[in-house]
């Protein structure tokens, strides 16, 4: 680790890379980096994993409430959420750069307030691989490690869609990410997932990343493993039709813990645990099928 953190120095200080780097946000608007920051806010879970995926967690004076991972963030200031950021909470720590999701709100006000503000929210696994990349360019960190990453999240995705069997593949998948319900489609870094496994997902991808999906649908279309977090265990069995869902007569489901549902919904550096956990999923699906 201390020899990582020399080459980072090297390359900011030492090898005549000392410049100012620029990269593009969301919404195509070029940041400009004065020098590699070392007072972090950040403002999404996927970010706050990311910046400690490339080794600068320790740069972090502020996170979302709902950032919990890795362990090591825990006794880092919590300043709100997307949609209620602590403004003034922010600013009194004086970061040099706010991670913020293109979403959050109150990051124009940031801006204004003169904070340096880069907004990034991964959707898919293109999305992921540029976020990575881009944060990694403005944290000073190497091209070449940010790759190093990148490949190793590769290599664990294709290592949980190796470990499928062949009746496993041949399952029609429905994945809530929320109890309201949301589902993840085709086109999401789950459904992307979902797809690279070979298996088929019943939300396709002209619904949108994350469509709210009508219950009715989900009946009609019979899926044969159902995936979802805890919070949606109750509700599910509420929904009108769903007692006669196949998946749901023949114990076809598989219920997250927070834990693991945190995981599996963000598009960050532990896309590979969540696929080895739907990997495992449908392993078990497919071994129970009457």
């Amino acid at each position: 680790m201390a020899e990582w953190f020399m080459r980072v120095a090297c390359v900011w200080l030492l090898c005549g890379s000392a410049q100012a780097a620029t990269v593009l946000d969301d919404q195509q608007q070029k940041i400009q980096i004065a020098q590699p920051p070392q007072r972090i806010v950040s403002l999404l879970p996927s970010l706050t994993e990311t910046v400690c995926a490339l080794g600068a967690c320790q740069r972090l004076v502020g996170v979302d409430r709902y950032s919990n991972w890795p362990a090591s963030i825990a006794r880092v200031p919590r300043v709100g959420g997307g949609i209620d950021p602590n403004i003034e909470s922010i600013v009194a720590l004086k970061p040099d750069l706010v991670l913020a999701a293109g979403s959050t709100r109150g990051a124009d006000r940031l801006q204004a307030l003169g904070l340096t503000v880069l907004r990034l929210e991964p959707r898919n696994h293109a999305d992921a691989q540029r976020v990575l990349r881009t944060v990694g360019d403005a944290l000073g960190v190497p091209a070449p490690e940010s790759e190093r990453v990148w490949r190793e999240i590769q290599a664990g995705v294709q290592a949980a869609v190796q470990s499928l069997s062949p009746q496993a593949k041949a399952q029609r998948v429905y994945f809530e990410v929320s109890s309201a319900p949301y589902g993840a489609s085709e086109s999401s870094f789950i459904g992307e997932t979902l797809t690279r496994m070979g298996v088929a997902n019943i939300l396709p991808a002209a619904m949108g990343p994350f469509p709210q999906v009508n219950p009715e649908f989900v009946v009609r279309a019979q899926p044969d493993v159902i995936m979802a977090g805890d919070s949606s265990r109750i509700s599910m069995a509420q929904r009108p039709g769903w007692a006669s869902l196949k998946a749901m007569q023949a114990q076809r489901i598989c219920v997250f813990k927070q834990a693991e549902s945190d995981m599996l919904v963000r598009a960050g550096p532990r896309m590979a645990e969540g696929a080895r956990l739907m990997a495992e999923c449908l392993n078990r699906a497919a071994g129970g099928q009457r």
